[in-house]
């Protein structure tokens, strides 16, 4: 899968760069959802992964921008608790989250449910 993370924190971006190569995809990440939006090509990703916590524009204000533009896939990485009720075509992914978290959101088809969480991040 080609994946865009978006993440302020540069250890976890970094960190969640090199699972996802670990896991066999193509990523790249950016440091803001404004760079994300901005530089966001239709159809160039398979799945975006958002902290939903960022500065200035959040992201789930983001995801709403990009899935007007794009039907992309969204995964909420957050340490938050999910909401009541997730958008079609998102997971909502607990921080902190191991490869084996990560790997089976990526399997997981989006439906606007809970990614399931790893009891031993890694």
């Amino acid at each position: 899968m080609r994946v865009l993370v978006v993440e302020d924190d540069p250890d976890v971006l970094q960190t969640t760069l090199e699972m996802l190569k670990l896991l066999g995809h193509w990523a790249t990440g950016v440091g803001s959802a404004e760079t994300a939006r901005d530089r966001y090509l239709d159809g160039a990703f398979d799945v975006v992964m958002i902290d939903v916590g960022l500065p200035a524009l959040s992201g789930l204000e983001l995801a709403e921008a990009l899935g007007v533009r794009d039907p992309v896939r969204i995964i909420f990485a957050t340490g938050r608790p999910p909401p009541r009720e997730l958008p079609a075509n998102t997971q909502w992914l607990r921080k902190p989250f191991g490869i084996d978290a990560l790997a089976d959101a990526l399997a997981t088809p989006a439906s606007g449910e809970m990614a399931p969480a790893s009891p031993n991040p890694r």
